[in-house]
């Protein structure tokens, strides 16, 4: 069966799930262009009140799909196409939508997974889910725009340990650092999850919408306000995130990452 997106409503609750289960749920290309079309077709449903996102059996999201990078990641313009178009137009989707948006989190969540969680306003975890982003291993980075939004969510020093040594957390250690809502046991995870949407739902819709709405821009204006403070108190001005951009992809044709995801897809230690 082809990695998907499986996505349908009842009555005003609609369910999204990842399935790829060959590969614990890893985020293909053709996925992250499903994921975004999905988000932006709730967003224009008045009849739903909420969204429940899982995986498919015991994983939520074990990454990104590594079998196919070989195809594009070693060329900039196909990789900043990737992160900047697929990855991040599903991203901004979820972001983007005003209906509250519940994570069930159960098994592997990582690197891709992260990333999509980071967008859901409440998280559920399994006690034995685990989380991190060990993308070093393989070579590269995360792409800037998907870095900020991990980083805001999951709070600097937990984003360092896991872009920098690799760490895999656990669910208490998430729910400690503030990343998670709740976490219950592995088999209490679906009622747990069942609970929060009904309550969800039981509340006025429009009502939760606007505070959506009103979250993001509240947001928006302190990111905005933080940006001129540093400005003002550096005296100096900042190099802009576009001009970030305009190089965050140049390690494509370089050895490390080539190296990192050779030696996973050949099963062997990477040679750094």
């Amino acid at each position: 069966m082809p990695p998907r997106i499986e996505f349908h409503q009842t009555e005003d609750v609609a369910y999204v799930t990842l399935r790829y289960p060959k590969r614990f749920n890893a985020m293909s290309r053709s996925m992250w262009r499903e994921l975004r079309s999905i988000f932006q077709s709730i967003q224009s449903l008045p009849d739903v009140r909420c969204v429940l996102i899982s995986g498919y059996g015991n994983h939520f999201c074990a990454g990104g799909d590594i079998s196919e990078y070989a195809g594009f990641r070693f060329q900039e313009s196909s990789l900043r196409e990737f992160h900047e178009v697929e990855v991040w137009g599903a991203l901004q989707a979820m972001l983007n939508c005003d209906v509250p948006i519940v994570a069930q989190i159960a098994g592997n969540c990582m690197g891709a997974g992260v990333e999509i969680v980071s967008c859901c306003d409440i998280r559920l975890a399994a006690q034995s889910a685990q989380f991190g982003a060990p993308i070093a291993r393989l070579g590269f980075p995360m792409a800037p725009r998907e870095a900020a939004l991990v980083s805001r969510e999951l709070g600097l020093l937990t984003a360092r340990q896991m872009l920098l040594e690799a760490a895999v957390f656990s669910a208490p250690e998430m729910l400690q650092r503030g990343f998670l809502s709740r976490i219950g046991a592995d088999v209490d995870l679906p009622a747990l999850a069942l609970a929060t949407v009904q309550r969800i739902v039981a509340l006025a819709p429009q009502a939760a919408r606007l505070n959506k709405q009103t979250l993001r821009a509240l947001n928006m204006a302190s990111e905005l306000d933080g940006y001129a403070r540093e400005a003002i108190n550096n005296k100096a001005k900042e190099a802009s995130f576009e001009s970030l951009l305009t190089r965050a992809y140049a390690y494509a044709a370089g050895s490390e990452q080539r190296e990192g995801i050779n030696a996973f897809l050949e099963k062997r230690i990477p040679q750094f």
